[in-house]
């Protein structure tokens, strides 16, 4: 066996991996896209290029900065469940410095400040409302407190798409909130099937995740009445100007997300749940590209 090479320090690209790992860079993309759906569906002047470039990186910036703070505060926490005991704070890769915070604030009050200054002030506001409530209003202050945490928390999502649009509006049109709610619809049943799948993790690190609260069965049936109530939602802005290419994404992702959130009403179990998951981020994906697609034609 070489001893060397099991002992060397990591290369300079597994360390970037690791570093960027920290800062949930998939989430933030996500988040991002939503901003940017928010500004496709609402109607006004366009921005010009270099305001598109600020909104997308400033929501990308102060997602990253909120979900650097999760990993950084939980720490101690991920290291109880399998599914997180390998981030970089929890395994040990990294040392949760006093200096990780600095960097998570000065990317939060760069996004802010940069969104102000070359959009508007509301954008900016929604842009840190989002980071806020990911940061301390779930993971500080009711992720280990309440099973309602990622209802609430979920308002994060919601704060992007707010801030996309006000960056065309700062009166934010009915287009926009009903996407907002829409996204804030979203989040729970999402949330809850990657919870029941991953039940034993929660309860072992103390979160009162639906599922640990209610039981799985219940939780599924929960998952699949509130999958109803985000598709009956999506609908909604076809009866505020959106046309039929939203409609065909949000009834055939919506439909998918239906089937899958209903096998997991009728069998709960990790595979199921798994499937319910993953439906629900082919459903948001399909919302949406449509939503873009059909604002951008309008």
């Amino acid at each position: 066996m070489n001893t060397a090479a099991a002992t060397a320090p990591p290369s300079a690209s597994s360390r970037l991996r690791l570093v960027l790992g920290v800062f949930k860079l998939r989430i933030g993309v996500m988040i991002m896209i939503t901003a940017l759906a928010g500004l496709a569906v609402t109607p006004g002047p366009a921005l010009t290029l270099t305001q598109g470039l600020v909104l997308a990186l400033a929501v990308l910036l102060s997602s990253a900065s909120a979900g650097a703070f999760n990993q950084y505060y939980e720490y101690d926490s991920d290291r109880r469940m399998a599914r997180t005991r390998k981030r970089a704070f929890a395994s040990g890769a990294l040392r949760p410095t006093p200096a990780w915070l600095w960097l998570m604030g000065a990317l939060l009050a760069g996004s802010v400040v940069a969104t102000w200054t070359l959009i508007n002030g509301v954008s900016a506001l929604f842009v840190f409302l989002g980071a806020f409530f990911y940061a301390v209003v779930y993971t500080v202050w009711l992720k280990r407190r309440s099973w309602l945490n990622i209802v609430i928390g979920g308002l994060a999502g919601s704060f992007a798409v707010l801030a996309g649009a006000a960056a065309v509006n700062p009166a934010v049109g009915a287009l926009g909130l009903l996407l907002a709610l829409v996204l804030f619809l979203w989040t729970p049943p999402h949330f809850w099937s990657l919870a029941i799948a991953n039940q034993q993790d929660y309860a072992a690190a103390g979160v009162p995740m639906l599922p640990v609260v209610v039981g799985q069965a219940r939780a599924a049936r929960v998952v699949f009445l509130s999958t109803l109530a985000l598709v009956t939602a999506s609908l909604l802005p076809v009866g505020f100007g959106a046309g039929p290419v939203y409609l065909a994404g949000a009834a055939i992702g919506g439909g998918y997300f239906v089937y899958k959130a209903g096998r997991l009403a009728r069998q709960p179990g990790r595979a199921t749940a798994m499937g319910s998951f993953f439906g629900s981020l082919v459903q948001l994906a399909l919302l949406l590209a449509a939503a873009t697609l059909d604002g951008l034609m309008r």
